[in-house]
């Protein structure tokens, strides 16, 4: 039987009848795929019976089922506090700034690297530009306070020896998006460019060769050749970027920030307002109710992104 013919005959069963089909005819790639099913059942489905804890008044003494039912108090409690505005503000704006200059870097460090003809160079460059991806957090929040604290700090004693006067980083909420930003692309987009130069390598190069005979230069190349063509690949990694725009970097804000409570007006984010409140006030059914309502936003961005993304260029949608 053709491939073809097997596709329609599968087609033709539905959902459980193509499962059936796949077991019985591809059952190693079956087994292959065992591990990956196993791992989000266990750590990414059983876990949302517990989403319960948002609608009760949990006590870990009675457990999740004998806890009391309040219905939608825990979520009246976190729209009705200031801190609802300050977080839900906050991580969207963040992780937009985030979104937009990891991106743009991503693509120009990936350009950057496909024009350069020598090949060791080319794998040192690579090297150097992914190697702050596999430094911790926690690393790089030792480095920024020698060189950001006020006493003694590398970046207030060159402030100071120029003539200009010292900043005062930790508390100055008002500079630390620019300093997040900055410290997310240089952490993360040499990484994120990896997709972007596997895309580029994988491109026709005769189209190349065609452009140049015309006489397009490098920078035609680019931007008539490398970009375009670069499209989709940007807008389906833009979409799954803003499927976790309500998901605050925890690591990285907790970590440079911590509770430095004269910072949280411009870093407070989701995540670490949940941790403080279950560290502070243990309250695990509020804390539920906000990572529902988090999930829930996140959940329903992607499906406005993705249904925009029909409309303007369907192909390069996800669904």
């Amino acid at each position: 039987m053709s491939s073809e013919k097997k596709d329609k005959k599968k087609k033709g069963y539905g959902f459980i009848g193509g499962l059936k089909y796949d077991i019985k005819h591809n059952p190693y790639l079956c087994i292959l795929c065992l591990p990956a099913i196993v791992w989000f059942c266990v750590f990414s489905y059983s876990p949302l019976v517990y989403l319960l804890a948002a609608f009760k008044k949990y006590s870990a003494s009675k457990g999740l089922w004998e806890s009391e039912w309040v219905g939608l108090k825990n979520f009246q409690a976190f729209f009705g506090s200031d801190a609802f505005y300050r977080v839900t503000f906050n991580t969207i704006f963040l992780n937009a700034l985030f979104i937009v200059a990891s991106m743009f870097f991503s693509i120009l460090i990936a350009i950057a690297l496909s024009e350069v003809n020598g090949r060791l160079f080319k794998k040192v460059s690579q090297s150097i530009v992914i190697l702050p991806h596999f430094i911790s957090w926690t690393i790089i929040a030792l480095l920024c306070e020698a060189l950001l604290k006020t006493q003694n700090g590398f970046i207030n004693n060159f402030l100071t020896m120029i003539g200009l006067e010292k900043i005062n980083f930790y508390q100055d909420a008002s500079v630390w998006p620019v300093l997040l930003v900055f410290l997310r692309v240089w952490q993360g987009a040499g990484y994120g460019s990896i997709v972007y130069l596997a895309t580029i390598a994988g491109l026709d190069q005769e189209m190349y060769e065609a452009a140049r005979v015309d006489g397009a230069t490098r920078g035609q190349c680019i931007r008539y050749l490398t970009l375009p063509l670069l499209k989709s690949t940007a807008i389906m990694l833009l979409i799954m970027s803003i499927g976790k725009i309500f998901n605050g970097d925890f690591g990285m804000i907790y970590n440079l920030v911590g509770t430095n409570s004269m910072l949280y007006r411009t870093t407070d984010v989701i995540d670490t307002y949940v941790y403080r409140m279950l560290v502070e006030s243990t309250n695990i059914g509020q804390s539920a109710a906000v990572s529902l309502y988090q999930s829930i936003m996140g959940f329903i961005i992607v499906m406005i992104t993705n249904a925009f993304i029909n409309k303007i260029d369907p192909d390069s949608a996800l669904f």
